[in-house]
């Protein structure tokens, strides 16, 4: 009895340790969005980056961004070349695999306000549409808030 009941409390773990792992779930034709924030702009900065965590149902392509916040908004992606970071436009898009969560983040890809028309303010809102290639577009209330601190010991 003591062997079912320590299999049965093995299995019931791993079985937690799976479903722990899996990722967020969008039915086919759409995309979820996570976890989305905007960096706070200091006083005159005339862009901004913003982040989200996306996963699509079926294989998709984030297209553009839109919104009033700004002139343009663009899917931005920094790179590190010859010792040099530089960051520029995904002009085709950033791809979005079925079932993957794509995490658009500070240093890495991400949401990039151009010719801000007032600051993002820490506390405030910021709200953007996220257009794709197949699902529906998305409007997107952000958080505007300092970025998370990272440990440098991890």
């Amino acid at each position: 009895m003591k062997r079912i009941l320590a299999l049965s409390a093995f299995l019931a773990l791993g079985a937690c340790g799976q479903a722990a792992e899996k990722p967020a779930e969008a039915a086919p034709g759409t995309v979820t969005v996570a976890d989305a924030w905007c960096r706070p702009t200091p006083n005159g900065a005339k862009a901004g980056g913003c982040y989200v965590t996306l996963t699509a149902g079926s294989d998709d392509r984030l297209l553009s961004v839109s919104t009033a916040l700004a002139e343009s908004a663009q899917i931005h992606e920094m790179t590190m070349e010859n010792g040099v970071m530089s960051m520029g436009e995904l002009k085709d898009g950033l791809p979005l695999p079925a079932g993957q969560k794509v995490e658009l983040k500070p240093g890495s890809t991400h949401v990039m306000l151009m010719g801000l028309r007032d600051p993002l303010v820490d506390g405030g809102v910021a709200s953007f549409t996220l257009t794709f290639e197949k699902a529906p577009a998305i409007g997107v209330h952000a958080e505007i808030k300092q970025p998370p601190v990272v440990d440098s010991e991890e």
